[in-house]
């Protein structure tokens, strides 16, 4: 943002050995690590500091030879290590939610959504958009699946929301062929991670369409402590205890790609805190064969073995001593274990893909965020519980196996079997250890400083890898300079991943993606897969400094992770490439978040959790889109170098330690002056800011105070304004959803107001701190708008002739304000319509200037808040009103649409508005747009696929050529073949928007199987399905008779299951379908019942019932006035 990249600096050797002084001290280790459970952290006698928190155990593994000295970083007095690596819900801008192609979880109707938010049924929840989506629609993710995230999107055709994912490697050949003659041999497409694989136009605008699920759901549970064999467990909480505490892993893995199992062996040096017998830790779905407790008394090693008690329920294994462990001295234990490679895409898993001759080809990768690690090795899984890692992978000679640090050597332990031994890692947390055993090629480079950034990929896409590495070799180098904080690794490994369920996931040193969130095809990749790519590669090199160096003490402040690297999306991509214009993906985010944050069903960002599945649904859209937008206001409000200042220090103070969020907080107070003569950006002086009227700090600031308003508590403000004369009278409450009488909660924020008036372009500063304030103007003004560049996270209500004196101007002058200006007050415009402050028929008035719009924001925003009104009243049967409404649309945005080219020329945000644009007008049926797609689907499908379509618009000819039986056959047979990512992801979002219930059926259940469309693929399709006319239904129906396999697939709590939940039901409007959804899922009680993607649907479509039934007979009578006849 404001920020430019310092000149480069080089690294010093002395300073990696600053981050590890003691390298070679502390307790010998064994070798193999266990994954590690995720619980309280352990104290460590030996920390610096004391006991849990903040303090670092300074006595670093062993091992025999000194874990690797971290690059850089002054000196840190303890060990390095630490850092969370989630797994980020795919997240890639896309279109405006609802356009077939957007990305968030549950997408709309088969046709395009509005570009960013879910279609909601004006209140609906999303998920964290996932990249690709049209804007408006994509996460910046992700879960995540969620991501992360989607936006409805606009276009009524049957276009469901196209996803950003990636898509992955072709799957093998199914058994039967699709309704219509389809072919047999399709290739499963590649995985899809909720709005990465999609062009992000599309994917966003798909988002819309599929309309985002921030929910997550989940489950607990507590039962009396019994092991497996019936006696006694020792431990009768979820999380860890905290005197036995994990020094340094030895892991040696020996995965069969034949037999899909693998053995292991994990040794653990152990400290103990007080006198212990049992030590526990997690271990998922292995077979502990073994278990030896080691120590060396003088010259002796002494060996005894354990007693293995499992307790499945807590996911967690005591190992049983004859005696107490004595406090101080050093233990090693010794695990055996088998496992099988896992079915679904997280631990230790299996992946494949088809080569261009058709062999079918097995890996075996790693997904550990956030409790998998357990599932590959018995371990202390939980983020506190750092440590070093030496990891040993056997593998056949034709393999190639990586992990997080470079490999030392390689030995023979067998004829045809060798054992590769990896560099020692600095201190980490469990999540973020990974290994990947593949036949995948690469390419590198170095950086500036010595950094080899590699790109991994399976042989037949390697060439699609140079984008990719291109970028992270900037973005590294950014990072380091924005931080001064050296990377601490010698090699940042980058692997596309055939199999991938989020979007990508920060290993230490090894990051992992999707194959669509990493590999860009030059000739078929649109503008939204370049911006998807670079935001999503610099969201996880962003977090080798937030949540690896610096790591959460618990998930619930996962957003210390998240919103961070969300939010550093932003801050590097603005300044290493400024023509991808992220700022005009960046702030839509922030209204999609608030479209969830406006629900009861909400949660603070920082939230306590415990059980794994609570733990999944921490990875949403709260976590990391408000979280980003929140650290946006504050470094609006404190200014961009006092700011950076602030997190520099945060990084420093913490490096490789863990922390909370007021560690964060009180690292950003400590850079304001405290003698009261020095000012930060006006926000750190003691007295009125000297360019304002208005009263910033009378009493200097309080950050600590002011960001637990934005983070203890959900929700946020709405400022109702009131200009009388000179006087600006100000008001706030929380904002919710729904009529006037909703009860009153009492909550206050320290709002940053900025505005500016129709007398001056300055901004204005005023900060808010009580439910009442008044400030004085020096003189009277036609207009004022608050919330400048829509740098605050709340909404702005004008009272009076407030909103008639903004829409005048919008209507005369419209860019006497900024874009994102415009964009904020058309959606806080129908926020207020939602809660009943300003009438459907005002919101719509302002709405009418879109016709002289040209910039993507405004549009963007304009169809977010469109496109869902008619998709409710798809839900009703409302046949007249909903065709008039959406000739309307069209009308409004004709001019914009008859002036696109159907090329790949302009910038970035020129060809995603094209692409959102084309999409919408084809979907919707315009006449001209059909023809124009017509004849390019002729022309293409006569050259057997060869013919190279513009990027930009090919969703929207897929769109119009998948409706007629032979044409979606035709891309049936090309899905399968296909190498394109981009091509892919088009493909299924086409054949989803088909109008025939057959072709729609045969859809749902062969992608269910897994077999010839992968598994990862499914939630996006039933989403898209979800979103179409003609197959939400089809939808709504599979999801109930399928739930008990879904949730064997799809774990409770998960971003792919919530995404699912909310999109395929959160666009009904009526009271017989809310009866249903509430029947359902009652049903179901531990199963789902207790879901928050469950709650928050529910909550949603009564808002939906309500609104239509305020809102539908004005909006009748408003298509009727004579005012449109202007358009």
């Amino acid at each position: 943002m404001g920020d430019s990249i310092p000149g480069p600096r080089g690294h010093l050797l002395s300073q990696r050995q600053a981050l590890n002084p003691g390298a070679t001290q502390g307790p010998q280790s064994s070798r193999f690590n266990v994954e590690s459970s995720k619980c309280s952290r352990p104290e460590c006698p030996w920390a610096v500091g004391g006991s849990r928190g903040g303090a670092t155990c300074n006595a670093p593994p062993a091992r025999g030879r000194a874990p690797p000295k971290p690059r850089g970083l002054s000196a840190s007095p303890h060990g390095p290590g630490s850092g969370l690596a989630e797994a980020e819900p795919a997240h890639r801008p896309g279109p405006p939610a609802g356009l077939p192609g957007a990305p968030p979880a549950g997408r709309r109707d088969a046709e395009p959504e509005s570009p960013r938010r879910e279609p909601r049924g004006r209140g609906g929840a999303r998920r964290p958009a996932r990249l690709g989506a049209v804007p408006g629609g994509g996460p910046w993710g992700r879960p995540a699946s969620s991501a992360s995230s989607g936006a409805p999107s606009p276009l009524s055709l049957s276009v469901p929301g196209s996803r950003r994912r990636a898509r992955r490697r072709e799957g093998q050949r199914g058994s039967g062929g699709p309704p219509g003659g389809l072919s047999k041999k399709m290739i499963s497409p590649s995985v899809t991670w909720p709005l990465a694989t999609m062009p992000f136009l599309s994917s966003s605008f798909l988002l819309l369409l599929t309309v985002s699920t921030p929910s997550w759901c989940q489950s607990s549970d507590t039962t009396s402590p019994k092991a497996t064999n019936g006696t006694p467990f020792p431990w009768d909480k979820i999380r860890l205890p905290e005197h036995i505490v994990p020094v340094h892993y030895d892991l040696m893995i020996h995965a069969n790609l034949t037999t899909l199992t693998f053995e292991g062996t994990t040794e653990i040096e152990i400290a103990a805190s007080r006198p212990t017998s049992a030590i526990i830790l997690h271990s998922h779905l292995l077979q502990v064969s073994k278990a030896t407790l080691r120590r060396r008394v003088g010259e002796r090693l002494t060996a005894e073995p354990l007693r293995v008690l499992e307790y499945p329920r807590h996911e967690q294994i005591a190992l049983v001593a004859s005696k107490p462990l004595v406090v101080g001295l050093p233990y090693t234990v010794v695990i055996d274990y088998t496992g099988h490679l896992s079915g679904h895409l997280n631990g230790f898993y299996k992946s494949t893909y088809r080569t261009k001759e058709g062999e079918v080809r097995v890996l075996a990768s790693t997904h550990f965020e956030p409790t998998a690690a357990r599932m590959a090795f018995p371990c202390f899984d939980e983020p506190a519980f750092k440590a070093n890692f030496s990891v040993k992978i056997r593998r056949e000679p034709r393999h190639v196996a990586i992990s997080n640090m470079p490999l030392v050597k390689s030995v023979t332990v067998a004829e045809g079997l060798l054992e590769d031994h990896f560099d020692v890692t600095v201190k980490m947390s469990t999540y973020l250890v990974a290994f990947i055993i593949s036949d995948f090629e690469s390419i590198s480079k170095m950086t500036k400083n010595g950094v080899k950034v590699s790109v991994y990929a399976v042989p037949d896409k390697i060439h699609q890898a140079d984008y990719a590495l291109d970028a992270a070799v900037t973005l590294l180098e950014f990072y380091e300079d924005y931080f001064s904080i050296p990377y601490p690794l010698p090699k940042q490994d980058l692997a596309a991943i055939p199999d991938f369920e989020s979007g990508a996931m920060e290993n230490w040193g090894l990051t992992t993606y999707r194959e669509s969130a990493l590999l860009f095809d030059a000739e078929k990749s649109s503008a939204s897969d370049k911006l998807g790519i670079t935001l999503i590669v610099s969201h996880e090199l962003a977090h080798q400094w937030f949540g690896n160096l610096v790591t959460m003490e618990w998930w619930n402040d996962l957003w210390l992770n998240e919103g961070f690297a969300k939010f550093m999306e932003f801050v590097s991509v603005s300044v290493t490439h400024p023509e991808l214009k992220v700022e005009d993906y960046f702030f839509g985010k922030c209204f999609d978040v608030m479209e969830v944050d406006a629900l009861n069903s909400s949660h603070p960002v920082s939230t306590a959790v415990e059980d794994p599945a609570q733990i999944r649904e921490m990875f949403d859209e709260v976590s990391y889109e408000k979280g980003a937008c929140i650290l946006n206001m504050l470094r609006d409000y404190l200014g961009a170098d006092a700011f950076k200042s602030g997190i520099v220090q945060y990084l420093l103070k913490h490096s490789y330690k863990n922390t909370k969020n007021e560690d964060l907080w009180n690292s950003m107070a400590s850079i304001c002056p405290t003698g009261g003569t020095e000012r930060m950006d006006g926000f750190c002086s003691r007295g009125p800011r000297s360019s304002s009227s208005s009263h910033w700090q009378q009493e200097g600031l309080d950050v600590k105070t002011m960001m637990n308003t934005w983070t203890l508590q959900k929700g946020f403000p709405l400022v109702t304004v009131t200009v009388r004369g000179r006087n600006v009278h100000m008001k706030q409450e929380p904002y919710r959803k729904g009529p006037d009488d909703a009860s009153e909660t009492g909550d206050l924020w320290h709002v940053p107001l900025t505005f500016i008036t129709s007398k001056s372009d300055a901004v204005q500063r005023f900060l808010l701190k009580t439910k009442t304030d008044v400030l004085i103007l020096p003189e009277e003004v036609e207009w004022i708008k608050f919330n400048v560049g829509m740098n605050g996270y709340y909404i702005v209500h004008y009272e009076d002739d407030g909103w008639d004196s903004l829409t005048a101007l919008l209507k005369g002058a419209h860019t006497t304000i900024s874009s994102n200006d415009r964009a904020s007050l058309i959606n806080n415009a129908f926020q207020l319509v939602s809660n009943g402050k300003l009438s459907i028929e005002k919101a719509l008035d302002l709405t009418l200037y879109l016709k002289h719009e040209t910039e993507i924001m405004p549009v963007f925003q304009g169809l977010n808040e469109l496109i869902p009104m008619y998709k409710l009243m798809e839900k009703r049967d409302m046949n007249e009103v909903e065709n008039q409404f959406k000739a309307f649309l069209i009308r409004l945005l004709r001019d914009l649409i008859d002036n696109q080219t159907w090329t790949d020329e302009g910038s970035v945000t020129e060809r995603m508005l094209r692409s959102q644009l084309l999409l919408l007008a084809c979907v919707r049926k315009y006449r001209p747009c059909v023809q124009r797609a017509e004849a390019y689907f002729r022309e293409w499908k006569e050259s057997d696929g060869n013919l190279s379509l513009p990027s930009d618009v090919t969703l929207a000819v897929f769109a119009v050529g998948v409706q007629k039986p032979e044409g979606w056959d035709f891309l049936y047979r090309k899905y399968q073949s296909s190498l394109s990512n981009t091509e892919k992801n088009n493909i299924e979002v086409a054949l989803c928007v088909s109008q025939d219930e057959e072709k729609l059926q045969w859809l749902l259940d062969e992608s269910f199987k897994g077999d010839v469309i992968k598994l990862q693929e499914f939630p996006h399709i039933l989403r898209t399905v979800g979103r179409n006319p003609v197959g939400y239904p089809l939808a709504w129906k599979f999801l109930r008779e399928n739930w008990d396999k879904l949730i064997q697939k799809f774990e409770l709590g998960s971003s792919s299951l919530t995404s699912m939940v909310i999109g395929t039901t959160n666009q009904f409007s009526t009271r017989a379908r809310l009866e249903e959804v509430k029947e359902f899922f009652s049903s179901l009680k531990e199963n789902g019942s207790q879901l928050r993607c469950v709650q928050q649907t529910i909550e949603t479509i009564e808002e939906n019932i309500r609104w239509m039934d305020k809102n539908f007979d004005k909006i009748r009578v408003w298509l009727q006035s004579q005012k449109l006849e202007l358009l």
